[in-house]
């Protein structure tokens, strides 16, 4: 897909992964919907895209909430005239206590944030990119998702349906003209996770070690690949401070890929 006159929704898009990924769309020439709950984020985003002559408009949305997402989509359709792409990316970084200590409500808020509301947002869009001719996603998981996650189960359970959701999805999207794919970071340098690799780093964990750490640009640099190259359908992105990866969908016992 040639992004360039295209219009984007971008979640989460109000710090990190998020805000990088809005950015990098403007500068390809896209027009920017910054959704997020930080309101005071997200117009810090919107103004320095803005500064860099690019357009873009934020609105405060909870991506737990169906009228928020659909009003989030809407924003896209009534300023700039149509949705050709949407990145899922909010999420939480735990902070809970580990497995089996947490309370039944904090395990029940992180596949809400990090896995119900993608699956959602992915349902709201695809209708309207479909009357539009079609369009791409890209869910934001975790290299948490494809690989076992001692130090927090339900988080990379969460993570996994993501991937598992994608993959699973994208004969169903390609029908309709809709190209779904997910980014798979390592530990990305972001506000949400420095306090959580402080806390590992001097509980041992060498693998969260700073020098182990992604730049956010890293990860909107995938996000535009992903994006851009349609050969990459139903593709995940591992992306490692040493390179990418690419993880194809394995196809279902007994049928032909």
């Amino acid at each position: 897909m040639e992004i360039r006159g295209k219009v984007a929704v971008v979640t989460g898009a109000g710090s990190g992964i998020g805000r990088a990924t809005a950015e990098r769309l403007a500068r390809e020439g896209a027009s920017v919907v910054v959704a997020d709950l930080d309101e005071a984020g997200g117009a810090e985003t919107v103004k320095r895209i803005e500064s860099a002559g690019g357009k873009a408009v934020f609105i405060r949305a909870d991506v737990t909430s169906e009228g928020d997402s659909r009003r989030m989509l809407e924003t896209a359709t009534a300023k700039f005239g149509r949705l050709d792409i949407l990145h899922n990316n909010a999420g939480v970084a735990t902070g809970i206590p580990a497995f089996p200590k947490a309370a039944l409500a904090q395990w029940r808020r992180v596949i809400e944030i990090d896995l119900t509301a993608m699956i959602m947002g992915t349902w709201l869009a695809a209708p309207i990119m479909e009357i539009g001719g079609g369009g791409a996603i890209v869910n934001t998981a975790s290299m948490a998702g494809l690989y076992p996650h001692p130090l927090d189960p339900v988080y990379g359970a969460a993570k996994a349906g993501i991937v598992n959701f994608t993959h699973s999805l994208a004969p169903w999207a390609a029908e309709r003209r809709i190209r779904v794919n997910c980014v798979c970071p390592g530990i990305v340098d972001t506000p949400m996770v420095r306090k959580g690799v402080e806390a590992a780093v001097k509980a041992g964990h060498k693998s969260w070690a700073p020098s182990q750490l992604l730049h956010a640009d890293q990860i909107a640099d995938a996000v535009v690949k992903l994006i851009g190259d349609d050969s990459l359908y139903g593709c995940s992105m591992e992306v490692r401070p040493s390179g990418v990866r690419i993880v194809e969908p394995r196809p279902a016992p007994g049928s032909r890929k």
